[in-house]
């Protein structure tokens, strides 16, 4: 795994970051804020990674994939009440709140549709080590 700073990741990152709080800051029930800011958030940290890392997409994926599922499970355990951050709208909105198999679906249909493009695309270069 190589660092290296890919531009075009970057700016998605950038894109994706800025529909997301968008979402968080007008939308405060539904499908969009429940599922598809899952669906979403997925690709934000895969693109923030492969803005750094030249690494394989699928190991990029499967890594990200492990955090998502991770602190979905943590949801379980309350963890933000056992750190004090139960109160912290910041926390709440990073971390969630509540455990939601519908979740883990939401996180694995991104990644999935992540390296479905990437494998797309592979072939024409688009996402090849650009950098500014």
């Amino acid at each position: 795994m190589n660092i290296i700073f890919n531009s075009i990741y970057f700016l998605w990152f950038l894109l994706l970051l800025a529909t997301e709080i968008a979402i968080a800051l007008f939308l405060k029930t539904g499908f969009i804020r429940h599922t598809f800011g899952d669906f979403l958030v997925v690709i934000l940290i895969y693109c923030f990674i492969k803005s750094f890392w030249n690494t394989k997409p699928l190991n990029a994926g499967i890594f990200v994939l492990l955090i998502a599922y991770a602190i979905e499970f943590l949801q379980l355990s309350n963890f933000l009440e056992h750190l004090n951050l139960s109160n912290s709208t910041a926390a709440t909105l990073i971390f969630g709140n509540t455990f939601q198999f519908g979740d883990l679906l939401a996180y694995t249909l991104g990644i999935s549709t992540t390296l479905f493009i990437e494998h797309k695309f592979k072939s024409d270069g688009l996402y090849k080590n650009h950098s500014l």
